[in-house]
């Protein structure tokens, strides 16, 4: 296959040091913002071939948090690539210790398919941007978002510093055979496993960005209004395929009538849909996921929607009642528009139950009372997530983005992303005007004395 030549490229292109240079690499991500800034129209109508996806939801969910990231990482590149002075200890005087941060090497990244420009773009320049080479194989079911990247990135750099593969399984699967520097997969926890077993044989370093069942919690104090109003959109933004979406709500008994009565409203009210595609709403991405999440709704707990369009691949918002966690659609991340609402009476209870589940990506409360929300932030271990919000916590490049545990292993985003692909190596200096005997034979009681009181 092609990619043989192209690893052997990419690893000879770092070892002649270019990707070293600061400015080298600032040229590279200026040259990928004027490109992607240049290309805008085919990226829009490519994703809308592939999703139905409208330009400003393209824009707002993929290409901001893109030219963000290559903002953040430009303004720090100087900075975080410099040596770092760090203090040192009484054992090593007279001599200075220092931190200086080198690019892993060579990096393959795989993208996912639900947001195929930012899960593909945003870790790979974040990889060039430590001084990485990068090949870059996104997801192959939106087809045509993946052809988009592939001329845009392959026609204007080298592919010896910057190449995307295009291809399904068993390109992916050949590559995985080969050594790299670094693996970072976006995708879901089963292939994650198969991406994380294939590097370990190589002793690969990961991240392995996965997802999981993202609690939401509403308390009864909170604003009801408002809190549905972030809800919904957060839930339905890209048609719920979306791995940091509230996956299911549980909401306090006392107001479970009136949430689901806003709810309602609310959806009504953002997504004037009826099985017809439209700017606000995007397709489901294959006939397989469509018919899987048919499959998870059982129809005697829908309060809302539920109708399908297979010949458009659309799925309406639809939200769930009366469900519990031993209902099909509590059995994995549902990955799609549909909402389960789950009551509680008492919240350790509640938080007992989540426990239970595999760690999630992401836990969003909503609430006024700050030891009730400081109680299921402490006692429940997630990703990340917000209070009062949902999903924009993942905006902010000062927050590290990343799971734990099933749902993810290492994080990114900002000095995150940076550190993700860096090795950071530790070097002491020292003179040659002075060396303390107390380490040379022979040894003696008041050297161990001595010892003991620098180390203890």
């Amino acid at each position: 296959m092609v990619f043989f030549d192209i690893i052997k490229q990419q690893q000879v292109f770092f070892d002649s040091g270019k990707t070293k240079d600061i400015t080298f690499t600032r040229q590279q991500l200026s040259k990928l913002k004027s490109l992607l800034k240049e290309n805008e129209s085919l990226l829009y109508e490519a994703i809308y071939q592939d999703f139905g996806k409208s330009a400003f939801e393209t824009y707002l969910s993929e290409l901001a948090l893109i030219y963000h990231e290559l903002k953040i990482l430009n303004k720090n590149l100087k900075k975080w690539r410099s040596p770092k002075r760090v203090p040192t200890d009484l054992a090593n005087f007279p001599g200075k210790s220092y931190i200086y941060p080198e690019p892993l090497g060579h990096v393959l990244v795989i993208g996912a398919w639900n947001y195929p420009y930012q899960l593909s773009l945003l870790p790979a320049l974040t990889a060039l941007a430590a001084g990485n080479t990068v090949i870059l194989k996104p997801s192959e079911l939106p087809s045509r978002t993946a052809q988009a990247m592939a001329k845009i990135i392959n026609e204007n750099f080298p592919a010896g510093y910057f190449y995307v593969l295009e291809g399904g399984v068993q390109e992916t699967t050949e590559l995985l055979k080969n050594r790299f520097d670094k693996i970072f997969f976006t995708g879901s926890t089963r292939v994650g496993k198969i991406v994380y077993e294939a590097a370990a044989k190589q002793l690969t370093p990961v991240t392995l960005e996965l997802g999981g069942k993202s609690p939401t919690f509403v308390l009864a104090d909170t604003d009801l209004s408002m809190t549905v109003k972030r809800i919904v959109w957060a839930k339905f933004l890209n048609a719920g395929q979306t791995c940091v979406a509230p996956d299911y709500i549980l909401v306090e008994k006392s107001i479970e009538t009136k949430f689901l009565e806003v709810l309602k409203q609310e959806i009504n009210s953002q997504f004037k849909v009826n099985n017809e595609l439209t700017e606000h709403y995007v397709q489901i991405i294959d006939q397989a996921h469509l018919k899987h999440l048919e499959n998870l709704i059982d129809s005697d707990k829908i309060y809302l929607g539920g109708s399908i369009n297979y010949e458009k691949r659309l799925m309406m918002p639809t939200v769930l009642q009366h469900v519990n966690f031993s209902d099909a659609v509590m059995q994995e991340e549902i990955f799609g528009p549909i909402l389960p609402v789950i009551t509680f009476e008492n919240l350790d209870k509640a938080i007992q139950q989540v426990q239970k589940l595999p760690k999630p990506l992401s836990c969003y409360v909503y609430g006024k009372d700050k030891k009730r929300i400081d109680k299921i932030i402490n006692k429940l271990s997630f990703g990340g997530g917000a209070v009062n919000d949902s999903v924009m916590h993942l905006s902010n490049s000062h927050l590290p983005f990343g799971g734990v545990e099933f749902s993810g292993i290492g994080a990114y985003h900002g000095k995150a992303g940076f550190d993700s692909f860096t090795h950071y190596k530790s070097i002491l200096k020292k003179s040659f005007w002075f060396e303390p005997p107390i380490k040379y034979p022979p040894y003696s009681k008041w050297k161990l004395k001595i010892l003991k009181w620098l180390f203890e």
